[in-house]
């Protein structure tokens, strides 16, 4: 039983890689239904005073008093994952992915358009909070060892919400050009619509970029005890510093930032091979969207990245010679245990966003002498976006509220807790533990919530108490915006 399920996997596997899927073929998901859940995720996370247009009614206002202590309102942006803390590194890598998956994608979102503008736009106003004083960016609320060592609600809690923030004696230039990227980002998003907002966020885009490249250094560098080891930077700063660059250059068009990257795109890493994208390493983010510049703009200067980008490109095609990525038997690309999906919806991004930039100029990409067509990396990014919606070996959907078959006991704290309308009075930080370790389903079922996924061997357990595969984030599901949105409107959807 099992080789005949081993083989009908190993042929849908080929017949999904084979067929081109670009707006033939009927669809096998509701991509249009899927997208509209996976903006509606981030109400889920909001921090701060919620609007009168918040739809996830099982959440209330919290931590309204953030950045008091300090005589700054940090009140807002979103939690990053199951917990209470704010994270600045992942919150403004998700706000910069939410950014692109608009800019990118958004002509296609037609009524989601708005609501993916309101969660860009929940991130960014908090980001320009972060930034509000000059040469200062306020990089995490919340004390997360204490944070973790209760289970409660956001709307009850009562551990510290100390404020850690990064400065020219505590450099973090990772953190930093993130956040400047995600203004520079949301700038883009809101320049037709807003543009009196748009020209606020990119100007202080500006002088957060400034910050960090002039006073360079890690965070985690000196913020190790607070950031470590939930959002340590591994991979340094100088990925997001192009990264930063890239996106200004974008928002501006100033040849300064062309001049910034031709001049230090080496030192600054362009062309290492490190083929992981995420909340970490921007470096095959920049790749692809500096290779923009030279594709679409013809920017002859910056040839070399469409070089660079192909580089990663191929790495994540099977089959070429180039190939470098692990894929389990039923066909998921798997680079960690730890949170996998957040790669597959980063990489599908990638993938149907430099397909798109390669098809507006008649180009392919060459993998070791194996042509490859803007067609085929949609078929790539489609069969990984069509594992997360329940075509794989489990049957399941890893987006919570979408089929039949989903998680149920997700690791977050406020949808595994009695909302604030079911349960009025307060539940302490450890009497939230029953939660926690009970065998029964979430009573606030998450929409939209995409979890870490299933192992290596395509298996999931649906526990509680499993961070690593039962977790949401918001950078799972930022990227995954835009991938939903371009297969929605392909599949005529939308």
């Amino acid at each position: 039983m099992a080789l005949l399920r081993l083989l009908l996997a190993v042929l849908l596997l080929h017949n999904a890689a084979a067929s081109p899927h670009h707006g033939h073929g009927p669809a096998k998901h509701d991509y249009r239904d899927a997208l509209t859940k996976s903006i509606l995720f981030f109400e889920g996370q909001r921090s701060g005073k919620l609007p009168p247009s918040q739809r996830v009614s099982w959440r209330r206002d919290s931590g309204l008093a953030d950045g008091h202590s300090i005589k700054v309102d940090l009140s807002g942006g979103y939690y990053d994952a199951g917990d209470n803390v704010k994270f600045g590194f992942p919150l403004a890598f998700s706000a910069t992915m939410l950014a692109w998956s608009v800019v990118e994608f958004g002509g296609m979102m037609e009524g989601e358009l708005q609501h993916a503008r309101d969660a860009v736009r929940w991130g960014s106003d908090y980001l320009l909070k972060a930034t509000a004083r000059p040469d200062t960016v306020y990089v995490q609320v919340g004390d997360a060892p204490k944070d973790h060592a209760c289970w409660e609600r956001p709307e009850d809690m009562d551990t510290p919400r100390t404020v850690y923030k990064v400065d020219p004696a505590t450099p973090g230039s990772d953190v930093a050009a993130e956040t400047a990227a995600a203004l520079a980002a949301a700038s883009l998003v809101f320049r037709k619509s807003d543009p009196a907002y748009a020209s606020r966020l990119v100007a202080r885009a500006k002088r957060v970029f400034e910050f960090a490249d002039k006073h360079r250094g890690t965070y985690s560098t000196k913020l190790s005890a607070y950031v470590c080891p939930y959002y340590c930077s591994y991979s340094g700063y100088q990925d997001e510093l192009l990264w930063g660059a890239a996106w200004l250059h974008r928002a501006t068009k100033n040849p300064t930032y062309l001049s910034y990257i031709k001049l230090n795109g080496q030192i600054l890493g362009a062309d290492e091979q490190d083929n992981t994208f995420g909340w970490d390493n921007k470096h095959a983010g920049a790749r692809i969207l500096i290779s923009k510049s030279f594709l679409v703009q013809k920017v002859g200067a910056l040839q070399e990245y469409k070089g660079h980008a192909d580089s990663f490109i191929c790495s994540m095609v099977p089959g070429t010679p180039t190939d470098q990525t692990q894929y389990t038997k039923g066909g998921l690309l798997f680079k960690l245990s730890d949170s996998n999906m957040q790669y597959v919806t980063s990489s599908s991004f990638l993938l149907l966003t430099y397909a798109k930039y390669l098809a507006f100029s008649k180009k392919t990409v060459s993998c070791a002498g194996a042509t490859v067509t803007p067609q085929r990396l949609r078929a790539i990014a489609r069969r990984q976006v069509d594992y997360l919606l329940g075509s794989n070996p489990m049957g399941m959907s890893y987006m919570v509220g979408y089929g039949a078959k989903y998680p149920r006991k997700l690791h977050h704290r406020a949808s595994s807790l009695p909302s604030v309308a079911a349960h009025p009075g307060k539940i302490g930080c450890s009497q939230g533990f029953t939660g926690l370790y009970s065998a029964a389903a979430n009573p606030n079922v998450h929409v939209g919530a995409v979890v870490g996924g299933p192992n290596q061997n395509d298996q999931f357990p649906d526990q509680r108490g499993d961070y690593e595969h039962s977790e949401p984030a918001t950078y799972i599901n930022a990227p995954l915006v835009g991938a939903l949105a371009y297969l929605a409107h392909s599949s005529g959807q939308l």
